[in-house]
C-alpha cells in the first residue's frame, strides 16, 4: 500500500549533515521545503485520530493493528518540493530526505520501502541522485511532484530520469498536494480546493507523458499517478481520444505518441496498462473503481491508505472492509488491489 511517512520535521534537527557535504553550509535552520500552498490555511475540521505526527514506531503500531505485510512511504510537507526554485538547495535538500529517510524509517524495518525525492530541478542531478536511492539506500523508486515545476513532466528535459529509472528497474511515483497555479488559487472553500486540485495536477502530466511519447521511448518505465483516486483514468481516455482524433498534430521529430494503426488514445492507454507501464492510486470507497476495472481492468489500480494524513486507524479498517465487500468486485479485483499490483509496480514482495 501507498502512504505518507508523516514524520513532518524530526527531519530538521539533523539535516545539515546528512546533505552532500558541499552544500550544507546552505541551511541556516528554518523550513527545509516551500510551503505546500496558500490554500492549505483554512482547511477546516478533520477526522479524529488523522493527520497524526507519527515517527518509525508509530509506523509499527498501525502496520500491526492493521495487519499489513508492507507499506510504501511517500513524503509529507515535502510534497511541495517542487516549488524549490533554487537548484543547489533542491540537490542538497532531497539528498537530505533521502537519507533521513532511511536511517529513520528505512534501515531497520524490512516492511517499509521508500520513494525517494530527487531534484528534477536540475535533471542531471536527479539522475544521480535516484542512481543512489535505488542503488545506496535500497529505495524502490522517485516521487515526482505534480505541481511546481517549471514545465509539465513529459517535457523533453526530464527525459534522461525515465531512462534511468528503465535502466534501474524502479517505479516512479506522481503525487499532486500543493494545489497552486491550476485554477484554484482564488477559491475560499477548502474541500473543493482539495477535490480538484489532485486529479488537475495528476491529469495535466499524464497528458504531457502519454502526448510526449514517454511509454514509446522507454518501454521498460512503470509509472504511478497518486492520490488522485479512479475516476479521472476513464475520463482522460474518452477526452484525449476525441481531442486527438479532431485535432491531428504534425510530428516531423518524430517524438509524440505511437498509436498503432487505427488504434485511439484511449485504446493506446489500455495497452500502456496491459503491459504495465500505467498505475493509479486508489482509495476503498470510490464510487467509479468497479466502471474503471469495467473499462481498463484490474492491472493499474493500487490502494493507498494515506496514513497519517486524512485517516486514523478506524477509518482505514472501515475503507479496506468497505472494499472486500463491494460485490461489483471479483475475488482477483480485490487480491490485485490490495497487494499483487503493488508489488508488481514496485518491483518489491512484502513478506
Amino acid at each position: 500500500m501507498e502512504a505518507n511517512c508523516g514524520g513532518r520535521w524530526r527531519m530538521m534537527a539533523a539535516s545539515s549533515s546528512q546533505m552532500w557535504p558541499q552544500f550544507a553550509s546552505m541551511y541556516h535552520r528554518g523550513n527545509l521545503f516551500p510551503q505546500v500552498d496558500h490554500l492549505h490555511v483554512a482547511i477546516g475540521r478533520t477526522p479524529e485520530g488523522a493527520f497524526q505526527m507519527v515517527g518509525a514506531e508509530g509506523w509499527r503500531d498501525f502496520m500491526h493493528d492493521l495487519g499489513l505485510r508492507g507499506a510504501v512511504l511517500y513524503p509529507s510537507h515535502a510534497l511541495s518540493y517542487g516549488r524549490i526554485a533554487n537548484r543547489d538547495w533542491a540537490i542538497a535538500v532531497t539528498h537530505a530526505y533521502n537519507e533521513w529517510l532511511y536511517e529513520t524509517y528505512l534501515r531497520d524495518n524490512a516492511a517499509l520501502k521508500g520513494m525517494a525525492l530527487i531534484p528534477m530541478q536540475e535533471p542531471a542531478a536527479a539522475v544521480e541522485e535516484l542512481r543512489h536511492a535505488v542503488e545506496d539506500l535500497g529505495m524502490v523508486g522517485a516521487m515526482l511532484p505534480a505541481t511546481g515545476l517549471s514545465l509539465p513532466l513529459g517535457d523533453k528535459p526530464y527525459w534522461p530520469v525515465y531512462a534511468e529509472a528503465e535502466r534501474l528497474g524502479c517505479c516512479l511515483g506522481i503525487h499532486g498536494g500543493a494545489h497552486h497555479g491550476m485554477g484554484l488559487d482564488h477559491f475560499n472553500i477548502y474541500p473543493a480546493v482539495h477535490a480538484l486540485g489532485h486529479p488537475f495536477g495528476i491529469l495535466i502530466n499524464f497528458a504531457s507523458i502519454l502526448f510526449n511519447g514517454i511509454f514509446d521511448r522507454y518501454p521498460g518505465v512503470r509509472i504511478g499517478f497518486m492520490e488522485a483516486g479512479s475516476a479521472w483514468l476513464p475520463f482522460a481516455m474518452e477526452r484525449f481520444s476525441g481531442s486527438y482524433a479532431s485535432h491531428i498534430m504534425d510530428d516531423p521529430r518524430g517524438e509524440m505518441l505511437r498509436l498503432h494503426g487505427d488504434e485511439k488514445v484511449g485504446e493506446y492507454i489500455r495497452r500502456q496498462i496491459d503491459e504495465d507501464r500505467i498505475y493509479v492510486g486508489m482509495e476503498g470507497d470510490e464510487l467509479t473503481l468497479a466502471y474503471a476495472i469495467k473499462v481498463v481492468g484490474n492491472k493499474p489500480f493500487i490502494y493507498s491508505s494515506d496514513f497519517p494524513h486524512e485517516v486514523s486507524n478506524d477509518t482505514f479498517k472501515e475503507e479496506i472492509e468497505e472494499l472486500l465487500e463491494n460485490r461489483d468486485l471479483s475475488d482477483q479485483d480485490k487480491e490485485a488491489i490490495l497487494h499483487a499490483n503493488a508489488e508488481r509496480f514496485y518491483a518489491t514482495a512484502f513478506a
